[in-house]
């Protein structure tokens, strides 16, 4: 029997990595009254937007005015995507009372996506962070970074686990403290997985690695699993299924935080996150998207209620 942990850390996305690639805007105070019902749910780290250009991510444009309406409960951790110095300043520009706990920077284990995503090679893109981790810590801030195409790019295929120690090995030597193993594709299989995996936890260790699962091939949950029975205990979900990568051609969502609340809480694993609340911002989302919730385990909680 394996040995699990008994409590896991979920890092809700939505708000960021789940609208970034809308089409249409979703206006801010939609996006506020997210964050807060996920608070009321009793998720307590939130990925709440990103300082990037709005030239490239039009979405995050008003991430500032995100920032000064979120009313943080207790215990709430808040982090933001940086790209860049530029970014770091324009989060850092703000009252000190609305700067982020946490800062999230990225690097690609693949070479060709690394240079189609952000046009330049991986070695470039960690020594433009390097400044960036720097100053961050400077303040007091947590620096995460998450590591795309762990196991699969879409320009590669498949991705060798030392690609991965190598990336992972940078980050570290920049000042990194935590990072986010991304199956930007959602092509990994459970043992593809632990093999990237093993590669990172020799340069951190198991419990400052996150896990980072996409469901296009119905492989997020398993691969949850998988990392779970490693000793990863922090996982990155997205309510109602929300998201994608603008840069991986067929990317679907990150997997739903419902289904992992579900799964987790049916292995008698603590979140301290009301499942019922969850999906009821699930909906509260959805509904403001026009579509239905991503979440097979929301949609089968919300048929018993129906019914």
């Amino acid at each position: 029997m394996m040995k699990l942990p008994a409590r896991v850390k979920l890092v809700d996305v939505s708000p960021r990595d789940g609208l970034q690639n809308e089409k249409q805007p979703v206006p801010t105070p939609v996006k506020i009254e997210l964050i807060a019902r996920l608070q009321a749910a009793g998720v307590r780290e939130i990925e709440a937007t990103s300082f990037v250009s709005p030239q490239w991510v039009p979405q995050m444009a008003d991430n500032a005015q995100v920032m000064r309406g979120i009313q943080r409960a207790k215990g709430m951790r808040c982090a933001v995507l940086i790209p860049n110095m530029q970014g770091l300043d324009a989060a850092l520009a703000a009252p000190r009372a609305q700067w982020p706990d946490e800062i999230v920077i990225f690097g690609s284990a693949s070479e060709t996506f690394s240079r189609k995503n952000i046009n330049c090679s991986i070695a470039e893109s960690i020594e433009r962070f390097r400044p960036v981790v720097a100053a961050a810590r400077d303040q007091g801030l947590h620096v995460r970074a998450a590591m795309s195409c762990a196991v699969g790019c879409p320009y590669e295929g498949e991705i060798a686990p030392a690609r991965v120690g190598l990336l992972a090995q940078m980050l570290k030597d920049i000042g990194t403290q935590e990072v986010a193993l991304a199956d930007t594709l959602g092509v990994g299989t459970p043992l593809k997985v632990q093999r990237a995996l093993e590669a990172t936890f020799a340069h951190f260790a198991v419990h400052h690695v996150c896990g980072h699962f996409h469901d296009t091939y119905g492989q997020a949950l398993a691969n949850t699993l998988a990392s779970l029975a490693l000793g990863v205990a922090q996982f990155d979900t997205s309510v109602a299924g929300l998201g994608g990568c603008p840069y991986a051609q067929g990317a679907t969502g990150n997997v739903a935080t419902e289904d992992v609340v579900y799964m987790l809480h049916g292995m008698g694993i603590e979140t301290g996150i009301d499942l019922d609340q969850l999906i009821d911002a699930g909906v509260y989302i959805s509904q403001a998207l026009g579509r239905k919730s991503g979440s097979r385990a929301a949609m089968a909680v919300l048929n018993q209620r129906a019914g």
